[in-house]
Formats: C-alpha cells, sequence, structure tokens
C-alpha cells in the first residue's frame, strides 16, 4: 500500500514539473497531473527496456519519468492544437 502511495506522489511531482517546464494552460488538477506523470513513468520504463537501458523489473527514476511526462505533454499539445486549428478553419 506505500508503494502505491508513494508512485503517486513521485508521479505528481513529475506531472508537475513537466507541466512546469512546458508552460502554458492545460486542463485538469492535480489528478490529471499525478496520472501524467505515473504515464511518463511507465512510457520511459517501456522505452528503456527496449533501448536496453533497464533490465526486466527495474522502472525508470525521477528525471526519466520527467522526460517521459514532458513527452506526453507534447505530444497531448500537438494532438489538441491540430483539432483545434481544425475546428478554427472550418
Amino acid at each position: 500500500m506505500l508503494s502505491l502511495i508513494w508512485s503517486a506522489i513521485i508521479g505528481l511531482l513529475a506531472g508537475a514539473l513537466a507541466k512546469l517546464f512546458m508552460p502554458g494552460k492545460d486542463s485538469g488538477g492535480i489528478i490529471m497531473t499525478m496520472l501524467l506523470g505515473l504515464a511518463g513513468s511507465l512510457l520511459f520504463t517501456y522505452a528503456g527496456r527496449l533501448i536496453g537501458w533497464y533490465k526486466e523489473g527495474e522502472t525508470s527514476g525521477f528525471i526519466a519519468s520527467v522526460i517521459g511526462a514532458f513527452i506526453l505533454l507534447g505530444i497531448y499539445r500537438l494532438i489538441k492544437g491540430k483539432g483545434a486549428a481544425k475546428a478554427i478553419k472550418e
């Protein structure tokens, strides 16, 4: 139980730093920020395993989680931006 709480706290911090480094207005509150950080950690864990940085059972660190969350936030903004640009053209 304690590891889940710890993961949630780390996810919240990673998501918050990703939003801090990529300024702009993003919807979502504390839960979405936490989920962004957790998803960034998962992204970098699996990408690191494919590249060979992590062995089976190892997870990404805090900095890698922030980088993963930053990448996911950038992808979200690209998709969101294209949808908004398409709506403006119509």
